[in-house]
């Protein structure tokens, strides 16, 4: 009786044990992913004042939509919390997005060669981005999926582990943009 006891107490300390590994790995990759992501998000964010200055001289009818992006911009990335990073950066995917769009209505700006160059390196950044967020949201899913299934999640309640937040676009992002000037 005492042996079945032993073993039983082994076998939930070693289950204790791997699913704290779990865990700790499971957080281990969403951080990496992230940190991946975020030189691409950062590299985005000091495009935008390139972009903003491009754009200023030939849209002078677009201030609302330049203010929008400067005061989104004049948040210091450093300062920022992951979860402020990613609300932040699809703020400005927004507002990035009706930028595209507006220049359209501008063919002098469209044929600007630096504008064309900065919109160029925003769309390598954005490709890179896509190919990042798809990373870090799969990393994300396999930690909150620890979390929740049972009996992880007492694991993961018991160690203080958190779920995190997927970076998805919200359904603005997912409309048509209209742009009416």
């Amino acid at each position: 009786m005492l042996t079945w006891i032993i073993l039983i107490v082994a076998a939930l300390l070693l289950y204790v044990m791997y699913g704290y590994n779990k865990g700790i790995s499971c957080r281990n990759y969403v951080q990496e992913a992230f940190a991946t992501m975020d030189v691409y998000l950062k590299k985005r964010w000091d495009l935008v004042p390139n972009l903003i200055e491009c754009v200023k001289s030939y849209s002078q009818y677009e201030k609302s939509l330049l203010n929008e992006l400067t005061a989104l911009r004049t948040k210091e990335y450093s300062t920022l919390s992951n979860n402020e990073k990613i609300d932040a950066n699809q703020q400005l995917g927004q507002v990035l997005s009706k930028i595209t769009a507006v220049a359209e209505n501008y063919p002098d700006l469209k044929a600007n060669q630096t504008y064309t160059t900065l919109m160029q390196q925003m769309e390598g950044v954005e490709d890179d981005i896509a190919q990042s967020r798809k990373y870090y949201n799969g990393t994300v899913r396999e930690l909150n999926t620890f979390l929740e299934a049972f009996p992880s999640n007492l694991i993961g309640k018991l160690f203080g582990f958190e779920k995190a937040k997927m970076y998805t676009i919200d359904e603005n992002e997912r409309a048509n943009i209209k742009v009416e000037l």
